[in-house]
Order: C-alpha cells, then structure tokens, then sequence
C-alpha cells in the first residue's frame, strides 16, 4: 500500500490555483451560520431527531393511485389533493417535458412516469379530452407511446388489462426454490429489488383482476394497439450476448407456461408461493413496511391479496398502514412552488429519518455553539437504540457469522441495514465524542459495534456496496425484467469514501489492509477527467466530494495528482454565479460510471445542496483559500432565504441511476450549513486541512 501511495504522490503538471485572502466578512459569515443552525433546531422534534420530506416524481403518487382503485377504495378528497399535486407538476415542467412527466426537475418527458401519472388522473376523473390531459397524450405519443414503458410499468398496466401478460418478462414464484449456486439467486440481487420482486412473482403467476370495475382505459395512449406489439422495449445498458440469452430464455418460459403435468407444476407452485409469503412476512416490518419502501409494502399487499388473504387479516392491514405512513399531506401554501391552486397531498417513497438526523447532526458539529452542539446531541442519542443488534439480516447470506451493528435508513428495517447511513452515523458519533472528552463513553460501544460491522461488509477488490457484500453479479442487469439497470448493489465510490472516512477518523492509518485496500479502490474508480461518478447524489460533484473527504481523511496531501485533479474539474464546473449544479441527465445513458461523451455536462442552475458540496470537497483537498471557494460561499451567502434555509427544488438525491430520482427536503437546509461552518472553522484555524472523515 505505502509504496502505491508514494507513487502516487508524484506531482503531475497541473498548476494550483493561486490563494487569495478570504473577502467574506467574518460577521456576515456568521450571521448566516447562526441563523441556518436556528432553522435546524427550530426544526427538531420533540425526541431529538429530524426528517424532512423526501419527494420523488409523479411515480409513487400515482402508483398509490392505481392501488386503492385497484382494491375499489376512493377518497375524493385526498384523490383531488393528489390531482393538484399531479396537474401543478405537469405544468411546472412543460418547458422541458412537453406536456408529460419527468423524472427530475428540468428534465425531458420519461414514458412510464407519463403513463402512470396520466393514468391516475383518469381514474381520479380528469377527462381524456381536458386541455391537460390532451397535452399529456400528444406528448406520450410523441414519445412512442405507452409500448415504450418500462417493466415494472407493463406491470401494473396488465394488472388493470391494459397490456397483455406476455408484455411483461416471465419471473415466476418458482425463483424461490432455487440454490445458490444457481446463475440466479435471490441473494444475487440488491436488497431492494428482492423486496418489491419477490410478493410480485406471486402476483404475476396469479393474475388477480381489480376487485371492483375502474371504468376506464388508456388505449388511447398505444401507437400500437398493445396485442399487436412484438418487441417490449428493455434497458439502454443490456449488453450481449447475455442480453440476447435472457431474451430467449424469458420468450422459452412464456411459450412452456402451463406445459408441465398439472399436480407437478401445482404442487411446485404451492412451495415457490408458500416461500414468498413466509419471506414476506418475515420482513413485514410493522407500520413501516417491507423493506420500508413504497413498491415492497404495495407489492406485500397485492401478494397477500392474490392468495386469498382476506383484507382484515393483521398483515394486509399492517401493510396498508405503512403505506399511509408515507402519504403526506401538504396545507395550502406550504409548498413554496405549488400554485396556490389549494392543498396538495404526494406520497413518499420511504421515510429518511436516520439519514436526516445523522447529517443534521454533522452540520451541527460544525457550527460549533453551545445549543447547536446541544441539539447535535440529542439527535445523536436518538439514533443509539436504531442501531440493528438482534437481526441478522439477508445481507448474512454473504457474511455468515458476523455480529450486526449497523444503522437502516428508515424508522425501522431491521433486515436491511445499510453501510452508508452506518458509516455517517458512527463518523458523528466519534466526532461528538471527541469533543466531549475521554470521560464520556456512552458511545463508545456503539460505535465499535458499527464500526465492525462495516469492516466485515467490505467487498472483494475494497469497496463498499450500501446494503450487501460482493453483489456484483452484473450479467444478471441484462435480463429482461431488469430494464432499469439497478438489480444490483456493487461496491460505489460515495459509500466507499464514506468507509474509508470513517475507519480514517477513528485512526486507522494506511497500513491497515482494510484502509489500504479502500484507498487503492477508490483512487482506482477516478475518472479520466478527474471526478467520482455519485450513485446515491447526482452525480459527479456528489461522488466527488465523498471520494476527496475520504481521501484526505486517510492522509492523501493536497498535492497528490488525484486530489488536483478532482480539484481543477470541480473549478471547471463551477457556473459563473459561482455556485455549482447538475442534473439527472449527467449519468451515463448506457450504464456505468464514465460520462456518455461528450463529457462536459450541460449547463445546469446552481443549487444549495451541490454547491456545498463542492465547497466541502474542494476544502477536503487543501483548496480553503481558492478563488472558487470563495465565490461558492457568496453564492451560498446570497441564495439564503429569511427563514436560515435555502430553497432548493432540484432532486439532488439519487435512487437509481436514469430511473428514479430523489428530492431531500433536508439537503438545503443541512449541506450549505455544514460547508459554511467548515470553511470558518479551517479560515479560524491554524491549520487548512480538514479533520474529520465527511
């Protein structure tokens, strides 16, 4: 490892930008500070943690839509709230999506959004000949129309009899039953497309029908009646030859259902169902649900449903409480964008609340005062008993034997702790620790227990995945239900900067194998023009700020060509108002990490969240004193609203990758404090290089 490092220390021919001193009043920098920490403690609930909104698109909302009427159930009142939601999102994003929906803010029309969302507001009672609806059907089919929807949306149309069955890619109950040694395995796949795919195979073999007619279609969306239709659309990145073995062998299943003699095939099919259920009910996780996810907890109540469960069994009514947990509300004005049309209602797609309470808490670290520190605190001891102790869970198929120790993302998921939130929780809990002195012990179990954890998920070749070990299975993205091109959850670079941070914090050092291994991963995952691809933040300038907090925690100087490099592309991205952004549309058509040539991206407005985040990388990498540091925090300076927040509509949040994006209500309001405090901190201090892992 050392001698890999030295290597790398040889400085390349890039010149460093000169210093300048800090213009920034020190009491206008403080005045901000303190009035972003007073909009977080104003903000904390009464048991010390924080969640904020979590938005996604036009998706869940929709979805939720189609599963009430599905089960006959109608709420006039909340179904016109979420109408407004839908219509006002329609209009907002006609500049760039044409009438339809998108997928972020700013981007073009996405098909399957567009069908669900239009879909709804048909169910809702919005006439196919409205002027919204009229602009949402022209736009559909000049897309391709409703053919061109992805699986998970053929899905839900056949359930409706929109589409024929054949539509959608075979994956029968039967996938239960296989060994592990099999090309395909449940634990071959991501936590989260083995929550929402194992209830579904139930659904697809059974085939249930709305209990109640819905009395309307949407063939008017099809170029081409869908009977007729030959070839469904698969994803971008499906690669040959697998993508043409799977397509055979999904069009070999479809042609062989029902071949098999009948009392083998149905005493098959009772085991494979049996096996669904029992693992869905094992992780039916109470008031938050399978998997704590909206697709998992709906798809648990289609399951139970097509096996005959009847709905005032305990775990359908379970279930359907975690799905009203997500639905939230909004009173009218409250949505700083909405038009003013009335109250809207959206649903989430899961809760955020240890993520939420972690960053916050990170942010008031580092502003430092009394009660911020105080607040910072009492978050802190919130998420002590979240901690997973008492559950192994799917991700001990790879790591048998291993005591468990991490944090979920959620209120509660027990079987599905995730590294990333793990590693954030634990860096602010030695933070916090330290500050408070060698006397105070009252984490120093939790954080070992963490810690151990997240070294024991390492995967092979030093990164880290978020949920599982070594799930690297790529040949199992080209099958043909894995259209959107994240059934896995390999190693990243923004999860594995946040390992290596913290296992730097807590004073591992680079003769460490563990670290050792991270930090050769990690350099290893740049790319040519100096940024980390972000799979769970978008994109580059996400990536890139965990990959340079990680680097230089473990001891990277400034002067190493990858922290340079990293430096100069975030100095070539910045706008001209000095902040930073970047959308959606930067991640890689195809798949992957490397940008689609070219790969400049296109010009996107700066937003609060990115902006800190380049702020906090560029300080990462030595840079406290740039130009470009300094023109960032004014712009941060300037965009803060009265409130201490910063208004920010973007999704600067990542669920997969060209599919699904996410809206942190919560990122405004943390990362420009977190970036302001630091820089104030490091321009204060004796010393520029940051201290911390994050």
């Amino acid at each position: 490892m050392q001698h890999l490092v030295a290597a790398r220390l040889r400085p390349d021919p890039e010149v460093v930008a000169t210093p300048v001193e800090g213009v920034l009043a020190e009491a206008g920098l403080d005045a901000a500070i303190d009035l972003a920490a007073a909009h977080l403690l104003a903000r904390q609930r009464p048991d010390g943690h924080w969640v904020f909104e979590l938005e996604a698109d036009a998706t869940i909302p929709s979805e939720y839509i189609l599963l009430r009427r599905f089960f006959g159930r109608s709420d006039p009142v909340r179904e016109a709230r979420i109408a407004r939601y839908l219509r006002r999102l329609q209009q907002q994003e006609t500049p760039t999506a044409g009438g339809g929906w998108p997928l972020f803010h700013g981007g073009a029309l996405d098909v399957s959004c567009s069908v669900k969302a239009y879909f709804a507001l048909r169910l809702i009672g919005d006439a196919a000949d409205a002027p919204h609806m009229a602009r949402a059907r022209t736009a559909i089919l000049a897309a391709g129309g409703a053919e061109r929807c992805n699986v998970f949306t053929r899905a839900a149309l056949a359930l409706f009899g929109e589409v024929p069955w054949h539509a959608v890619p075979v994956m029968p109950p039967e996938i239960m039953l296989l060994p592990r040694w099999f090309p395909f395995h449940l634990s071959k796949i991501a936590y989260w497309a083995r929550t929402v795919l194992v209830p579904l195979t139930v659904v697809m073999a059974r085939r249930p029908r709305p209990v109640a007619p819905i009395g309307v279609s949407i063939a008017e969306l099809f170029r081409t009646p869908p009977v007729r239709v030959r070839h469904w659309p698969g994803g971008a990145h499906a690669r040959q030859p697998w993508s043409a073995i799977f397509g055979g062998l999904d069009r070999t299943l479809h042609r062989a259902r029902g071949l098999y003699p009948k009392a083998m095939r149905q005493a098959m099919r009772a085991r494979a169902e049996a096996r669904a259920e029992r693992f869905v009910t094992e992780r039916l996780n109470g008031e938050d649900g399978l998997g704590a996810i909206y697709p998992a907890i709906a798809n648990s109540i289609l399951m139970y449903h097509s096996l005959g469960v009847p709905p005032d069994d305990p775990r359908v009514v379970t279930a359907w409480s975690a799905v009203e947990k997500l639905v939230l509300d909004r009173p009218e004005g409250v949505a700083a964008e909405a038009a003013g049309d009335g109250p809207e209602t959206y649903v989430q797609p899961c809760l955020s609340p240890i993520w939420d309470t972690a960053l916050v808490a990170h942010a008031l670290l580092e502003a430092g005062d009394a009660p911020a520190v105080a607040a910072a605190r009492r978050g802190l001891d919130w998420l002590l008993p979240h901690q997973v102790t008492g559950v192994a869970g799917d991700w001990a198929e790879t790591r048998p034997g291993v005591a468990p120790g991490g944090w979920a993302f959620q209120y509660a998921n027990p079987h599905y702790p995730d590294v990333d939130d793990t590693a954030v929780v634990v860096l602010a809990l030695d933070r916090a620790r330290k500050q408070a002195g060698p006397a105070d012990a009252s984490y120093d179990a939790a954080i070992d227990r963490g810690a151990d954890w997240v070294v024991a998920m390492q995967s092979q070749g030093g990164g880290w995945g978020a949920f599982d070990a070594d799930n690297t299975h790529h040949s199992l993205n080209n099958i043909p239900f894995a259209d959107h091109g994240a059934l896995l959850d390999p190693p990243t670079a923004d999860v594995s900067g946040r390992c290596l941070g913290m296992l730097a914090q807590l004073g591992r050092g680079p003769d460490d194998p563990v670290v050792g291994q991270a930090v050769d991963w990690l350099l290893g995952e740049q790319e040519a023009d100096g940024a980390w691809y972000g799979r769970w933040g978008v994109n580059y300038v996400y990536g890139t700020w965990s990959a340079l907090a990680a680097l230089n925690a473990a001891g990277l100087p400034p002067e190493h060509p990858a922290l340079r490099r990293a430096a100069a592309w975030l100095r070539a991205r910045q706008n001209p108002d000095g902040g930073w952004g970047e959308d959606g549309g930067t991640y890689p058509r195809r798949g992957g990490t490397h940008p689609d040539a070219p790969a400049e991206p296109r010009p996107r407005a700066s937003t609060a969240s990115q902006t800190a985040w380049a702020l906090l990388a560029l300080l990462a990498a030595g840079a406290a004193e740039d130009p470009a540091v300094e023109r960032g925090a004014q712009w941060l300076l300037g965009a803060q609203a009265a409130d201490g927040g910063w208004a920010e509509h973007d999704m600067t949040g990542t669920g997969f990758p060209r599919v699904f994006y996410l809206r942190y209500h919560g990122y405004g309001r943390i990362f420009p404090l977190w970036a302001l405090a630091r820089l104030r901190t490091l321009r204060r201090g004796n010393s520029r290089r940051v201290a911390f892992g994050l």
